[in-house]
């Protein structure tokens, strides 16, 4: 998870969440182009691959934008806690692309070993593959800047996709130069199930991030520890238990009971509450929390995983 300190919030983050979805479809559109042309001048099953990725990393940025731009829609009537699940919605459907991606390109290598073909004009492939990285590595390195300052899922699963992207390009690389200089044709095919098998890898690894968060699975435990902290930071908080969490895109929520002096007022522990909830925010911007007060003391049922 992203540090909570180094996150915007409000009108910055939904700002630098609808550039870097827009940069994304752009970058995809751009590559599409260029490899549909170095495939037809090459007939390489690598660059095959890495057009057939850029179709699909097409599709999942336009997902992408439009699960993004949803997840920024602010809570309404129908949807008291907001629209932030868009996101993991979006990374699961961009597993399901690039794993189709992975099958077709296994497929089509495997016909390659069987009947391999030569690679033509080779040299331009590498200057398509060249100019691929370069536009890559300049889309990769916005969207880390985003994901350290919104912790978005979505865009984290579309920068790991482009961030295999980069090695597959320089896999491509590697099999047509080794084509050209050793005429060694299964190189090509070889190189595409190597490809296949990575991108199935990335799948699932976006995948999992993406039932983690439909499921509500607990924050980390350094993030948990990290409220634990803050809260018994206050003069007048003596425990905590119960501590509940979970995250929906960006906004993250969080449930806890706080133990005090059994002696005050309800009008003091109110005010207490009011300020470690205040102290919370500063910590998690994105947060909603919500804080019950309990006397010192008093033995309640409290679930043994809080």
């Amino acid at each position: 998870m992203t540090a909570a300190s180094e996150r915007v919030s409000g009108p910055e983050a939904a700002r630098l969440l609808r550039l870097v979805t827009t940069a994304s479809v752009a970058t995809a559109c751009l590559l599409i182009v260029v490899k549909f042309v170095a495939f037809l001048v090459t007939d390489s099953v690598s660059i095959l691959s890495t057009l057939i990725d850029s179709l699909l990393d097409a599709a999942a940025s336009i997902i992408n934008l439009v699960a993004v731009r949803h997840a920024l829609v602010p809570a309404d009537r129908e949807h008291r806690f907001g629209h932030g699940k868009a996101e993991p919605l979006a990374a699961l459907g961009q597993a399901a692309f690039i794993t189709g991606s992975a099958i077709f390109l296994m497929i089509e290598a495997s016909q390659r070993f069987i009947t391999p073909r030569s690679v033509e004009h080779g040299e331009i492939g590498i200057a398509v593959m060249v100019f691929s990285i370069a536009a890559t590595l300049v889309l990769v390195a916005l969207q880390r800047y985003v994901i350290r300052r919104t912790g978005s899922l979505a865009i984290q699963a579309d920068s790991l996709h482009y961030v295999g992207d980069l090695l597959v390009n320089t896999a491509v690389i590697v099999a047509l130069l080794v084509t050209l200089q050793f005429g060694w044709l299964y190189a090509d095919p070889l190189i595409g199930v190597a490809i296949a098998l990575y991108i199935v890898y990335n799948a699932k690894q976006i995948a999992a991030g993406a039932l983690d968060m439909l499921m509500d699975r607990e924050l980390p435990d350094e993030e948990r520890q990290r409220i634990r902290e803050v809260a018994l930071a206050h003069a007048s908080v003596i425990g905590l238990h119960d501590l509940r969490t979970r995250a929906s895109g960006r906004q993250i929520f969080i449930q806890a009971h706080i133990e005090m002096d059994g002696e005050l007022s309800l009008l003091q522990a109110h005010e207490i509450a009011d300020e470690v909830e205040a102290d919370l925010q500063k910590a998690f911007p994105d947060a909603e929390i919500i804080l019950h007060q309990d006397p010192y003391g008093i033995e309640e049922d409290r679930a043994h995983f809080g």
